[in-house]
């Protein structure tokens, strides 16, 4: 089994993968206090409750938007497994081109993002990955990673319309039955939800108008799950999409 791990702003998403099928997918929690032994004995504990036996990890990939925490990850990978994992970064081989100002700084879940669409469902594509923020990455019809936007969080928004106003109230995250809010929480949850629909719609009417194709969209992360399906464009939902891509860099790179 080979254990592809995701390392973000709010949650790591751990993901065992057994041939090319998932195993498994957890999340905890991102803590960049957590030392590497209690992240040894965090993963080795949320394995266990999968049942995972140590002896079946065999590898292991890491991507990361939170540098303090990587070097920290692998060592805890290290004492729970005594495996080396493979970092996604500069010098990796992905099997897409980067073509932006400063490839190095693209983050390493949009790679592996768009390479898990180039290589599962083909190219061209638009990739959205709804996490603390929103990316939307276009992929050109060679596998080229070509640029993207990065959009504040479905949360961030939400956390700021509660903390920066007297007497809107913190909600659970949720659609309303109509766009027409009748009272405070449903405006709220109807401006949040229809109202990140609806910029995911316009951003894709952008980037179609821009590349002039009709692309196809595929969505994946934390919060697609519950935006997504409110948004007028087909878009293919595909929450491991970032896993697929590690397991797919681990075994080019192995």
């Amino acid at each position: 089994m080979i254990l592809t791990i995701d390392i973000g702003n709010t949650n790591i998403v751990l993901g065992g993968f057994s041939e090319d099928n998932i195993a498994f997918v957890a999340r905890i929690a991102t803590d960049t206090k957590r030392t590497e032994d209690e992240y040894a004995a965090v993963i080795r504990s949320v394995l266990s409750i999968h049942e995972v036996e140590k002896k079946e990890i065999k590898g292991a990939i890491i991507a990361s938007v939170v540098p303090p925490l990587t070097a920290i990850m692998k060592k805890a990978v290290q004492i729970v497994y005594g495996i080396s994992p493979i970092t996604v970064g500069p010098g990796i081989k992905t099997g897409i081109n980067i073509h932006c100002d400063n490839p190095s700084s693209v983050g390493a879940d949009l790679i592996c993002a768009c390479v898990a669409a180039h290589h599962l469902y083909g190219s061209p594509s638009l990739v959205i990955d709804m996490g603390t923020a929103t990316k939307i990455m276009l992929v050109d019809q060679t596998g080229t990673f070509c640029g993207a936007s990065i959009i504040p969080g479905v949360n961030i928004g939400l956390r700021a319309l509660s903390g920066g106003t007297a007497q809107l109230p913190q909600i659970s995250l949720e659609a309303p039955r109509s766009v027409i809010g009748k009272n405070t929480v449903d405006c709220m949850r109807s401006g949040v939800v229809y109202g990140n629909a609806s910029l995911i719609d316009g951003m894709i009417d952008r980037f179609c108008e821009e590349t002039g194709e009709v692309l196809p969209v595929f969505a994946t992360g934390g919060l697609a799950n519950t935006i997504i399906p409110f948004c007028k464009h087909m878009i293919t939902l595909d929450e491991n999409l970032v896993l697929k891509g590690l397991h797919i860099l681990y075994k080019k790179n192995t």
